[in-house]
């Protein structure tokens, strides 16, 4: 990726993770990145030690037309802002985000039934519901990085439609 994310977010409210299903493989790499990257350690060897197992905010999934790594979608209408009662989940204006503060989640996983991309999950340890946050502590995005065959890809629909599109003439 040769934009940071904070570059990226600044450039619009449209930047999504998206995954190029002729590309995934589903070897989950994307999931074990996420999962460090929200660890204490940033370690893999020390995270699996630590109190509170590091919980992935990314999955990957067999669909019809192949294997899709499945991301926050930061909606506009998000249902899951809409269904959350303790205010946890909120929109940022400025950057389009889906924002979740931890502090504020009852943990009752209200957004997790209503997300139509089955994006949150549960952290059952400490009862709170969890999400993709684009890794704002980092100059990339943990799962984009880690992807080996470059099916995952952070930008706007229409780059990516770009990109999909010059793969497939390539392959011609």
């Amino acid at each position: 990726m040769t934009k940071s994310v904070k570059e990226l977010n600044k450039k619009t409210k449209d930047i999504k993770i998206f995954c190029d299903i002729t590309r995934c493989i589903g070897c989950k790499s994307c999931e074990i990145a996420c999962a460090i990257e929200h660890s204490q350690s940033k370690n893999i060897f020390s995270a699996v030690k630590e109190k509170y197992l590091p919980k992935k905010r990314v999955k990957t999934e067999k669909v019809k037309e192949g294997i899709i790594s499945l991301h926050c979608q930061h909606c506009k209408e998000a249902p899951c802002v809409t269904t959350c009662m303790s205010g946890a989940l909120t929109k940022d204006e400025k950057t389009g985000q889906t924002l979740h503060n931890d502090e504020k989640c009852v943990g009752c996983w209200m957004c997790v039934m209503v997300c139509p991309f089955g994006a949150l999950t549960r952290d059952t340890q400490k009862q709170i519901a969890v999400k993709c946050d684009l890794c704002p502590d980092r100059e990339d995005y943990a799962c984009v990085a880690a992807c080996p065959t470059g099916a995952l890809f952070a930008g706007t629909k229409k780059e990516f439609e770009k990109l999909v599109k010059e793969r497939s003439e390539k392959k011609k």
